[in-house]
């Protein structure tokens, strides 16, 4: 979860937008979002609905800016935890326990519309895109200071991104009923053991 250009860019907000803001994606990240319009956001967030357009200019800009600040907000957590570990077998598994926890409070419906949300979408696809540019590099450190065996790291990146992307498309879910934040977990499991000297 490497902040991607498409959610680098930040705006400055005051304290209540960013905190509505906060409040919208909690609740997005809780139900989904297809089935809210924009007079329901106003209710539940207990706002007006020019409030809301303050944020972005149309319902579905609001929806890309929600999820793009999610993962922003994730991106910076997981880079905490992962500055927090010591040595690469620590920072690789710090990572993919960082990821699994910040993919935890994601509902069915809110991945499920995600996915048929395609400019949403885009924002999770760059995030996991990002996500798996920084295993590689975690990978190749490892291998270079001799953490871990010596392996491709750049193969073994493209196998876990593989895997990531296809937790990302719900694909893991639909076959295994796992959610994406158990699924992280499984492959966190599976690659450090991979990689053990």
């Amino acid at each position: 979860m490497t902040p991607p250009a498409a959610t680098a860019t930040r705006v400055r907000r005051s304290r209540r937008q960013a905190d509505l803001l906060d409040r919208l994606v909690a609740l997005l990240v809780a139900e989904g979002f297809a089935h809210l319009t924009i007079e329901d956001l106003a209710a539940r967030l207990r706002c007006s609905k020019t409030t809301l357009y303050a944020l972005a200019p149309s319902r579905q800009e609001l929806v890309v800016e929600a999820v793009k600040h999610y993962f922003r907000e994730a991106t910076a957590v997981v880079e905490e935890q992962v500055g927090q570990a010591d040595g690469p077998a620590a920072q690789l598994s710090a990572y993919l326990a960082a990821v699994s926890d910040r993919l935890r409070p994601l509902s069915r419906e809110f991945v499920r519309d995600l996915g048929a949300f395609a400019p949403a979408g885009e924002v999770y696809a760059a995030n996991t895109a990002a996500a798996a540019d920084r295993l590689r590099s975690l990978i190749a450190a490892g291998v270079e200071a001799g953490a871990f065996r010596p392996v491709h790291a750049a193969f073994v990146g493209e196998m876990v991104a593989a895997t990531m992307f296809e937790i990302q498309r719900g694909e893991v879910f639909a076959r295994l009923r796992m959610s994406d934040a158990e699924a992280y977990e499984e492959l966190s499991s599976v690659v450090l053991a991979a990689l053990a000297p």
